[in-house]
């Protein structure tokens, strides 16, 4: 694990040689800067560059950084990051059994609002209804913690809260049109391509904390998925944001989403439910359409009037207005 807020000797010389992009620094002037032997400077180049960034070594020169990282290493995605709270504090992970669990043991610590945990790959990953969530490398697999200070009725708001700011990352920094489909579902070419899960703690009708787990098929093989997870019910497809020679960079991506989220999360601090939903409604490929929702209750057909202020879905089936808060669109 690495994190954020332990400045390592690692973390250290990544910023010197950040500093120095179109020079050499000698391995002795590492060794002087830093008051590290010139061994444990050869040892954390290589760790570096076992983490995925090209530095160049020459003989009498020194060692000059040509490429940073695509990993979402901490100190990465915290460099240039545009928020006041959300992602500060990063937590990373190469392989985890969940982001959203360890998320769940960190939140009930005041200093961790607004956490990140993010991770290469999750061996139990988990969506909506405990389903299984694939997540392989190439993903953006993470959790954010919150400690909001509003009333539990704002915790469906969640999903759509997440859903429309991972579309406007991927507009933003994609330029790609993706689609919403209530109630969590990021959508693009009509197959899956994110998903969001809300793990909450209440005590005395208000939110103690909340868990936002946000799933993404940044650069991954479809397939991989696909074999695994097609005969799950309402299964749609998969699909996968960018292809193994793009060059999008995942961290600026990171970057970008919690900066949307954080300022989505603003309008329901300040009761701005409307233009919420009125973003998320211009993105949705179900408005106006007649559809089947799968509910605790049985299946309800009818056609999508709108989202309601607290994200509900409305229907009208057989001519009678239906609310539904819990439940997956077929």
């Amino acid at each position: 694990m690495y994190t954020s807020f332990d400045n390592n000797s690692l973390v250290k010389i990544v910023t010197l040689l950040k500093s120095h992009r179109t020079e050499y620094l000698s391995g002795q002037d590492i060794s002087e800067a830093l008051k590290l032997s010139r061994a444990a400077v050869w040892k954390h180049i290589k760790k570096l560059e076992r983490l995925g960034y090209k530095i160049d070594s020459k003989a009498k020169l020194g060692y000059r950084l040509t490429k940073k990282t695509e990993l979402l290493l901490p100190w990465e995605i915290v460099d240039g990051l545009k928020t006041q709270v959300f992602g500060k504090r990063a937590y990373y992970f190469d392989v985890i059994d969940s982001t959203q669990k360890y998320a769940v043991r960190l939140a009930k610590k005041p200093e961790e609002n607004g956490s990140l945990i993010v991770s290469e790959k999750q061996t139990h990953g988990r969506g909506r209804i405990d389903r299984k969530w694939v997540s392989p490398s190439g993903g953006i697999w993470m959790s954010l913690v919150l400690q909001p200070n509003f009333e539990i009725l704002n915790v469906t708001l969640f999903p759509l809260l997440a859903s429309l700011a991972v579309a406007i990352a991927i507009e933003k920094s994609l330029k790609l049109k993706p689609k919403l489909k209530w109630p969590n579902d990021v959508t693009l070419r009509g197959k899956k391509v994110a998903g969001m899960l809300v793990d909450a703690s209440v005590e005395s009708d208000k939110i103690e904390y909340l868990v936002l787990g946000i799933g993404i098929n940044f650069k991954i093989n479809p397939e991989q998925i696909d074999k695994k997870i097609k005969s799950t019910e309402n299964y749609y497809g998969v699909t996968t944001l960018t292809r193994k020679n793009d060059k999008s960079d995942p961290i600026k991506f990171v970057q970008i989403l919690l900066y949307e989220l954080e300022n989505i999360y603003r309008l329901i601090l300040n009761k701005n439910y409307q233009q919420l939903i009125r973003e998320w409604t211009k993105r949705s490929s179900i408005i106006g359409k007649k559809i089947s929702v799968s509910t605790p209750t049985g299946a309800i057909k009818g056609k999508v009037i709108q989202v309601d202020y607290d994200g509900a879905l409305v229907l009208s089936s057989k001519g009678v207005r239906q609310r539904i808060l819990v439940g997956d669109v077929g």
